[in-house]
């Protein structure tokens, strides 16, 4: 048996963009099909993020199911940059029993807001030429040694010094396994030790072994370099909250307890002073509420406060509702959105796939999963799409081709979907077997 490349194939893992080239959207590009005025209008809206020209501002994509909502989303983070943090929620993901409707929309909005931190750090690098370690008792216990120092000798391509290390140092590289031949980083200021690889001009090589191979460092041995950090600023919020070191973020446990207001107020404030020193940048991300006509009114509320806040994501919103009352009232509105909300979203459509669409659709998602198709079995399948849905249809790619390859095919034909298409029903199938047996079903 062969082992292969571990993949996780998302519901919109084939998205890669809008797929549009000088404003004008292309029939299929990006994994994207049709929704050609939905695309040309969010690929407006991504110019307009791009100007600084979203403040105050959301989105709302109404449509029925199934009309590619989340992969719009989806697609206009991608088109903001790789490191665009994406969330993506939803409306009732805010119900919980630990903790305020609001704090979860909170942690939500500052997950999607990125802070890149440059740092410059005054390291000693080189390679580890020879190490030297001296052990004695341990203070607690004699009968077991520890490090107490150690001497190390540093070399790069232009300079060679010795040092002698405390015992917190050479402990740290022990623990990292650092040997004679490796490449380290220390920093100056906490003695922190990085591994960073095995040098290629080392005496002692190995025929197979694990460590990466790096160059042997040039210049002086001390020297500035920069470390970049990006982070949220809730990962920020969390770290100040438990005590205001990385560390804490990294290995604090499991506590899950809601931020004060007081501690956001000084983590803006300090990001705020490093953007002004040039030593970070935001990086806003987007916020999707799918299902968003599930929260109530004090959450809509809460929303349309934060949208105004200077430190805001792009916030995306989208329903498949009609006219639906708002949750926690007996106010019926579009999309079940209050409408002072609605009066500050740019609301973009999206319509129902046509036959040609569905196929292409179904093409793409065959290619992302691995799923080769007899052209009578794509046909069938693009029935299935038109007349049941597309979604149930896709749902019936990977099926099938178990089918197939159970009786030993490579491609999967037309038996195998009509197979699987009794075996696993579709939405409108499984409301008329409700009816026909409504009275043998407890209610």
């Amino acid at each position: 048996m062969s082992a292969g490349r571990f993949e996780r194939v998302g519901a919109h893992s084939h998205i890669r963009g809008l797929g549009v080239r000088d404003g004008e959207p292309l029939p299929i590009a990006d994994g994207f099909v049709g929704q050609i005025e939905a695309r040309r209008a969010a690929w407006i809206v991504v110019q307009m993020i791009k100007q600084g020209k979203m403040a105050g501002r959301g989105i709302l994509l109404a449509g029925p199911p199934g009309t590619g909502k989340t992969a719009l989303a989806v697609a206009i983070a991608r088109e903001l940059g790789e490191d665009t943090p994406f969330v993506a929620i939803s409306g009732s993901e805010i119900y919980s029993a630990e903790m305020k409707k609001t704090e979860v929309l909170m942690r939500a909005l500052r997950s999607a807001i990125g802070v890149r931190v440059r740092e410059y750090r005054r390291v000693y690098e080189g390679m580890v030429k020879r190490m030297e370690v001296k052990f004695d008792k341990h203070p607690y216990n004699p009968w077991v040694q520890v490090p107490v120092e150690g001497v190390i000798t540093l070399k790069t391509s232009s300079e060679e010094r010795t040092f002698t290390v405390d015992g917190s140092i050479i402990s740290e590289m022990l623990s990292k396994g650092v040997s004679e031949g490796d490449v380290v980083w220390i920093d100056e200021e906490t003695g922190r030790v990085y591994k960073v690889g095995r040098s290629k001009t080392a005496d002692r090589r190995y025929d197979l072994a694990s460590a990466r191979l790096v160059e042997l460092p040039s210049g002086p041995i001390l020297k500035e370099k920069e470390f970049v950090h990006t982070m949220t600023l809730h990962d920020l919020d969390v770290m100040h909250s438990r005590g205001g070191s990385l560390l804490s973020l990294l290995l604090g446990g499991a506590e899950e307890r809601e931020i004060s207001a007081d501690v956001r107020r000084r983590v803006d404030e300090t990001v705020k002073s490093w953007i002004d020193e040039g030593r970070a940048e935001l990086i806003p991300g987007v916020l999707f509420i799918d299902d968003v006509h599930m929260l109530d009114i004090e959450a809509f509320s809460f929303l349309s406060r934060a949208m105004e806040s200077e430190l805001a994501p792009i916030i995306i919103l989208a329903s498949n509702r009609g006219f639906a009352r708002i949750r926690g009232t007996d106010v019926v509105a579009p999309h079940g959105v209050p409408l002072d909300l609605l009066d500050r979203l740019l609301i973009i459509e999206t319509r129902p796939y046509t036959r040609d669409e569905i196929r292409e659709i179904l093409k793409i998602r065959a290619r992302e999963e691995g799923v080769e198709l007899d052209e009578k079995a794509l046909e069938r399948l693009t029935d299935i799409g038109v007349e049941r849905s597309l979604r149930y249809a896709v749902q019936l790619l990977t099926p099938a081709r178990v089918i197939a390859t159970r009786r030993g095919a490579s491609r999967v034909e037309v038996e195998d979907v009509e197979t699987v298409a009794k075996l696993f029903v579709s939405v409108k199938e499984s409301a008329e077997y409700l009816k026909e047996l409504e009275e043998k079903f407890l209610r």
